[in-house]
């Protein structure tokens, strides 16, 4: 219940004085709510002037006026309203914050992190080690992350030390999978998924308990996991192929064998990667696409060249993949999207496996923009910074002056018969 009258409250409330409110709260939020010192007000409206002169009782006419706020709690305690400055801006709302001791505060839980984490590496049973304060002294030098708060720091910080505990100490139980790690120490599978800090900080203490650097790719963090005996998921990401037929009697190569005769785009893990035999003719020429839309319509078409679909990555699944048929003898051409994205994608396929341009040219941009805008084709405006290609130095200032990207979708009735 407001300790304010009615006609008060409203009064108070009104337009006229929403901006002096708005100064006298920042004030006072910042200086432990003491009602000291002056505010200015600029650019004063006739309403403004009126409800200002009443509320302080002297004449205000100018464009800009200061006011002392304590003689506007003064003046407040004496007037209908019966309360000071403080009370009153409670009673209007919102509430105050002290922001000086929310700011004193936060500093003290930040002057935590480093103590607590000291504290649970001395407990555990790694101290007998050099590396876990060599990692402590590395993680100290680089801070703890934007965004991340102290309580999850220090959440965080005794997770990793748990999981290294589990992966070093005395008692560890051999090898363990990523998620059941995961899960033991967070209670979450995902806790030590890819890309999260807890990951990052148990990678940092398995490269120094193994005196290596720390890895800046996915397959390089794949094989830090092994060194500590964690097996990490291979079976949730997968490669599209299409039309692979691969010497070799073992199931696998059969099955994959029996599926590209029947024309059945294939899905394979990083697991079946791992234990297929991908032996084929030297110099077999594999056809690599963006789009997943182009494995469909060549399948639907009964085309028997093979393919791999990237799905518009270069992950961990895919680049295995391809490294596999190359060390096989393999040779490559590559098409994908015309947009930037797209040719910054082609970039890393071509330049890395040297593989041939699949009508991926200036000339072929400029046709196909011709051809779609023929049928009426709905266009798509090219966004983000432009993107030099490699192979064709020309394709990016062809695409710039017409500004519309392709997808591969646009070009199917060219694709598909050179798979045929």
């Amino acid at each position: 219940m407001s300790r304010l009258p009615a006609a008060t409250h409203d009064w108070l409330a009104g337009p006229g004085l929403v901006r002096l409110w708005e100064s006298a709260r920042k004030r006072l939020e910042g200086n432990g709510f003491q009602a000291t010192g002056p505010v200015r007000l600029s650019g004063l409206a006739v309403q403004e002037k009126n409800d200002l002169s009443l509320l302080l009782g002297k004449p205000i006419t100018g464009a800009a006026a200061t006011v002392q706020l304590d003689s506007l709690d003064t003046r407040l305690r004496s007037s209908a309203a019966d309360l000071g400055l403080r009370d009153v801006l409670q009673e209007l709302g919102p509430t105050l914050t002290d922001r000086r001791a929310a700011r004193t505060e936060a500093q003290a839980r930040r002057d935590q992190v480093w103590p607590s984490l000291a504290s649970a590496l001395e407990r555990c049973q790694l101290t007998n080690e050099d590396w876990p304060w060599r990692w402590y002294d590395g993680l100290r030098r680089t801070g703890v992350p934007n965004g991340v708060t102290p309580a999850t720091a220090v959440r965080t910080l005794q997770q990793a030390v748990h999981v290294l505990t589990l992966l070093f100490g005395p008692g560890r139980a051999g090898a363990w999978g990523r998620g059941d790690l995961a899960a033991e120490a967070t209670g979450s599978a995902h806790g030590l998924d890819d890309g999260t800090w807890l990951a990052r900080l148990v990678q940092r203490g398995i490269a120094l308990a193994h005196d290596t650097e720390l890895p800046d790719d996915a397959a390089g963090r794949r094989a830090l996991w092994r060194l500590a005996s964690v097996t990490p998921d291979e079976v949730s990401s997968t490669v599209l192929t299409y039309g692979r037929r691969p010497d070799g009697g073992g199931w696998r190569e059969r099955s994959l064998y029996e599926r590209a005769v029947h024309h059945v785009e294939t899905h394979l893990t990083l697991r079946d990667l791992h234990a297929l035999q991908l032996s084929l003719p030297a110099g077999t020429l594999i056809r690599i696409c963006e789009n997943p839309r182009v494995v469909e319509a060549a399948a639907d078409a009964a085309c028997s060249q093979p393919l791999v679909c990237t799905s518009g990555s270069t992950a961990t699944v895919v680049l295995t993949f391809l490294d596999a048929l190359a060390a096989a003898g393999c040779r490559f051409a590559y098409h994908g999207d015309f947009d930037w994205p797209g040719i910054a994608l082609a970039n890393r396929v071509v330049d890395h496996y040297s593989a041939e341009p699949w009508r991926m040219g200036a000339e072929d941009y400029e046709q196909l923009a011709a051809s779609t805008q023929a049928r009426n084709v709905p266009q798509h405006p090219l966004t983000s910074p432009p993107t030099i290609a490699d192979w064709d130095p020309s394709l990016a200032p062809a695409m710039a002056a017409l500004g519309i990207a392709l997808h591969e979708e646009a070009t199917l009735d060219l694709l598909v018969p050179d798979l045929a």
